[in-house]
């Protein structure tokens, strides 16, 4: 098995998780020492690392070959300001490197049978209350745009006799990082609320849920094409304050208005103030469980793990 992005958030459970089940694990990484002292020091020993610049060169061959599947979670943080340079980076990290890692599997003689790519549901851009499933289409705005080209470039990895599956992720809630991470301070200091009027959705999958869903989608061939990776009870961004306020046992009364995004984030900042409403209809359908479909108990499961 060969997962890109292993270090993140989202890469260093699954990589566990991977083990637990007696996979041999693979990582490809920018800085493959780093990788794997990181790696390491989360417990993951023997964890085989290769180098690779994701958005100049094909990816090894030798990281690929005769690998049951590849995992790809590689992609340059959103959560930043939008200057050229950093939507250059989040393009090219995203489109250029699944590009190149689709010519690293042309190299292969084995093949991987299965490519899980990453994707999110910033795919379908603004849409307000209107429900979304996987057959909604994607959006005009820079995100979506990108999210459009980063699937476009796995799904070229189907000719290859690859089975592909994109993986459109909405806002995981991880103990120690990610966003909730960085709603916790203000919150705890009770000074949380509601982002820009509170009415835009959040689209949510609670870390736990997400890579069971992988592993399902690793594991079950009837996975296929686009996959939301979301609860199945999106909520609004007040009721999702609201639900955190209670889980830590404070108030949320303290707004953050749009202004002040945009001051900080620019351009990125609609993707905080707007939101879609999407529904993880294909896993549904494919009889995937989820164990925290609701905001609450979700939050309230990972802020337990934190402690």
């Amino acid at each position: 098995m060969t997962v890109t992005g292993a270090t993140g958030l989202i890469g260093r459970p699954l990589l566990a998780a991977l083990r637990q089940r007696g996979a041999q694990l693979t990582v490809l990484s920018r800085d493959p020492e780093r990788a794997r002292d990181g790696l390491s020091e989360s417990g993951l020993q023997s964890v085989q690392t290769f180098g690779w610049e994701p958005a100049r060169e094909p990816a090894p061959a030798a990281a690929l070959e005769g690998r049951d599947a590849v995992i790809n979670l590689a992609g340059e943080s959103v959560a930043q300001r939008w200057s050229p340079r950093a939507k250059r980076a989040i393009r090219e990290s995203r489109v250029t490197g699944t590009r190149n890692l689709v010519e690293g599997l042309k190299s292969c003689e084995a093949r991987p049978r299965t490519l899980v790519s990453a994707s999110a549901v910033g795919y379908y851009g603004h849409h307000g209350e209107e429900p979304l499933d996987e057959d909604a289409p994607p959006g005009r705005d820079f995100l979506a745009q990108v999210c459009a080209a980063w699937e476009a470039e796995a799904a070229s990895a189907g000719p290859l006799g690859t089975r592909v599956v994109q993986v459109r992720t909405g806002v995981v809630l991880a103990a120690g990082g990610g966003a909730l991470a960085s709603m916790l301070v203000p919150f705890r200091l009770g000074l949380g609320g509601p982002v820009a009027g509170g009415r835009q959705y959040m689209s949510w999958i609670q870390i736990g849920d997400h890579i069971a869903l992988l592993l399902a989608a690793l594991e079950d061939e009837r996975f296929a094409g686009p996959i939301n990776a979301t609860a199945p009870d999106p909520i609004t961004n007040a009721e999702f304050s609201r639900a955190l306020a209670r889980a830590l046992h404070r108030p949320a009364l303290v707004p953050v208005p749009a202004l002040a995004l945009r001051l900080v984030f620019g351009e990125m900042a609609r993707v905080i103030t707007t939101g879609a409403r999407v529904l993880p209809a294909r896993a549904l359908m494919l009889g995937f469980k989820f164990r925290y479909p609701h905001a609450q108990e979700a939050l309230e499961h990972t802020l337990a793990e934190q402690r």
